[in-house]
């Protein structure tokens, strides 16, 4: 897992749309293949936390906001930076935040929205990360269903 003293953290908002698919693609996430939505993406972000070893993307954590509600839309880590519980090793899920890189990446974009005044802070997760999200202040929704339309038809 290596040393978590050797963690950097980037909150500059401009990671490289070349080296951001090259970390989804290591986790398997599905994404555009496009350089240029990605680089859009990365414009339209509140705010873009990416932790880095050796030079090497790691992890990263991303929020959007309006003003009032903001959304942690995502927060992945690379699963040899997880403990021996992490059980998917896919999409970059968080499952075992053993070294708190995740935690660190998404506390940073947490306080940004306190920064910032947002009213109400939202996180849709998968059943494996509802122990992260739980451990960060979330507390589940009730009666809420996710649901998705693709735009395209």
């Amino acid at each position: 897992m290596g040393d978590v003293s050797e963690v950097e953290y980037d909150a500059s908002g401009s990671p490289d749309p070349t080296e951001l698919l090259a970390f989804y693609g290591r986790q398997n996430h599905a994404t555009t293949q496009s350089l240029d939505k990605l680089q859009s993406m990365v414009d339209a972000s509140f705010c873009f936390v990416v932790a880095r070893r050796g030079g090497e993307m790691i992890g990263l954590a991303r929020g959007i906001t309006d003003g009032v509600r903001g959304h942690l839309v995502e927060c992945k880590l690379d699963p040899s930076c997880q403990g021996p519980a992490c059980v998917t090793h896919t999409d970059g899920r968080i499952e075992h935040d053993t070294a708190g890189i995740a935690r660190e990446m998404a506390q940073r974009v947490i306080a940004g929205f306190r920064e910032r005044g947002v009213e109400r802070v939202d996180v849709l997760a998968h059943e494996t990360e509802v122990d992260f999200c739980a451990e960060l202040g979330f507390k589940k929704a009730a009666g809420l269903m996710v649901m998705k339309l693709n735009p395209q038809g």
